[in-house]
Protein backbone atom coordinates (compact mmCIF):
# COMPACT_ATOMS: atom_id res chain seq x y z
CA UNK A 1 0.00 0.00 0.00
CA UNK A 2 1.50 3.41 -0.90
CA UNK A 3 -0.21 6.16 0.59
CA UNK A 4 -0.28 9.92 -0.88
CA UNK A 5 -0.80 13.31 0.97
CA UNK A 6 -0.69 16.25 -1.58
CA UNK A 7 -0.63 19.74 -0.36
CA UNK A 8 -0.09 23.51 -1.83
CA UNK A 9 -3.32 24.09 -4.32
CA UNK A 10 -4.84 27.19 -3.51
CA UNK A 11 -6.68 30.54 -5.20
CA UNK A 12 -4.15 32.39 -7.73
CA UNK A 13 -4.48 35.16 -10.07
CA UNK A 14 -3.79 34.75 -13.54
CA UNK A 15 0.27 34.91 -14.80
CA UNK A 16 0.73 33.67 -10.88
CA UNK A 17 2.78 30.80 -9.55
CA UNK A 18 1.61 27.54 -7.19
CA UNK A 19 3.94 24.99 -6.03
CA UNK A 20 1.78 21.71 -5.41
CA UNK A 21 4.02 18.86 -2.77
CA UNK A 22 3.13 15.06 -2.86
CA UNK A 23 4.37 12.66 -0.35
CA UNK A 24 4.54 9.47 -0.69
CA UNK A 25 4.47 6.53 2.56
CA UNK A 26 4.23 3.20 2.65
CA UNK A 27 5.31 1.02 0.17
CA UNK A 28 7.66 2.92 -1.41
CA UNK A 29 10.26 0.63 -2.86
CA UNK A 30 7.56 -0.97 -5.08
CA UNK A 31 7.61 2.91 -7.37
CA UNK A 32 8.88 3.93 -10.23
CA UNK A 33 7.08 7.40 -11.41
CA UNK A 34 5.30 9.64 -9.64
CA UNK A 35 3.33 12.08 -11.23
CA UNK A 36 0.40 14.71 -11.26
CA UNK A 37 -3.07 14.59 -13.64
CA UNK A 38 -5.90 17.51 -13.15
CA UNK A 39 -9.74 16.97 -13.88
CA UNK A 40 -11.87 19.92 -14.31
CA UNK A 41 -15.64 19.91 -13.82
CA UNK A 42 -17.26 18.17 -17.00
CA UNK A 43 -13.89 17.03 -18.38
CA UNK A 44 -11.72 13.75 -18.04
CA UNK A 45 -8.79 13.18 -15.82
CA UNK A 46 -5.79 14.24 -17.36
CA UNK A 47 -2.29 13.84 -17.38
CA UNK A 48 -0.45 16.88 -16.47
CA UNK A 49 3.38 15.65 -15.82
CA UNK A 50 5.30 13.03 -14.31
CA UNK A 51 8.80 11.86 -13.37
CA UNK A 52 10.75 9.05 -12.74
CA UNK A 53 11.71 8.05 -9.52
CA UNK A 54 15.60 7.08 -10.34
CA UNK A 55 16.27 8.45 -13.63
CA UNK A 56 14.30 11.74 -13.03
CA UNK A 57 13.14 11.58 -16.51
CA UNK A 58 10.31 13.90 -16.74
CA UNK A 59 7.19 13.99 -19.76
CA UNK A 60 4.72 16.66 -20.03
CA UNK A 61 1.37 17.53 -21.40
CA UNK A 62 1.52 20.02 -24.47
CA UNK A 63 -0.12 22.63 -22.61
CA UNK A 64 2.04 22.83 -19.83
CA UNK A 65 5.27 22.70 -21.18
CA UNK A 66 7.36 26.01 -20.44
CA UNK A 67 4.76 26.93 -17.48
CA UNK A 68 5.43 23.52 -15.31
CA UNK A 69 8.07 21.98 -13.84
CA UNK A 70 7.85 18.36 -12.16
CA UNK A 71 10.98 17.09 -9.76
CA UNK A 72 11.00 14.55 -6.70
CA UNK A 73 13.33 14.38 -3.66
CA UNK A 74 13.20 10.79 -3.41
CA UNK A 75 14.95 11.01 0.28
CA UNK A 76 11.69 12.73 1.26
CA UNK A 77 9.29 10.64 -0.93
CA UNK A 78 8.33 14.07 -2.33
CA UNK A 79 7.14 14.97 -6.01
CA UNK A 80 6.29 18.43 -6.78
CA UNK A 81 4.78 20.63 -9.28
CA UNK A 82 6.01 23.91 -9.87
CA UNK A 83 3.02 25.93 -11.71
CA UNK A 84 4.26 29.20 -13.39
CA UNK A 85 2.62 31.78 -15.32
CA UNK A 86 -0.77 29.98 -14.56
CA UNK A 87 -4.30 30.23 -16.74
CA UNK A 88 -7.57 30.06 -16.07
CA UNK A 89 -8.10 26.86 -17.72
CA UNK A 90 -5.57 25.55 -15.58
CA UNK A 91 -8.16 25.37 -12.97
CA UNK A 92 -8.63 21.76 -11.67
CA UNK A 93 -8.52 19.46 -9.06
CA UNK A 94 -4.68 18.08 -9.29
CA UNK A 95 -4.05 14.66 -8.05
CA UNK A 96 -0.75 13.14 -7.05
CA UNK A 97 -0.20 9.43 -8.56
CA UNK A 98 2.49 6.96 -8.92
CA UNK A 99 3.22 3.75 -11.00
CA UNK A 100 3.96 0.99 -8.66
CA UNK A 101 5.91 -2.34 -10.46
CA UNK A 102 3.30 -4.43 -7.59
CA UNK A 103 -0.50 -4.91 -7.95
CA UNK A 104 -2.88 -2.34 -8.04
CA UNK A 105 0.03 -0.63 -9.94
CA UNK A 106 -1.20 3.14 -9.74
CA UNK A 107 -2.10 5.32 -6.47
CA UNK A 108 -3.88 8.40 -6.13
CA UNK A 109 -3.97 10.86 -3.85
CA UNK A 110 -7.28 12.87 -2.49
CA UNK A 111 -6.80 15.80 -4.83
CA UNK A 112 -5.95 19.22 -3.76
CA UNK A 113 -8.22 22.27 -5.80
CA UNK A 114 -6.24 24.49 -7.96
CA UNK A 115 -8.21 27.81 -8.97
CA UNK A 116 -6.94 30.32 -11.10
CA UNK A 117 -8.73 33.49 -11.30
CA UNK A 118 -9.11 35.46 -14.79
Amino acid sequence: QVRLVESGGGLVQAGGSLRLSCVASGSISSIYAMGWYRQAPGKQRELVATITRGGGISMYADSVKGRFTISRDNALNTVYLQMDKLKPEDTAVYYCNTKNSDFPYDYWGQGTQVTVAS
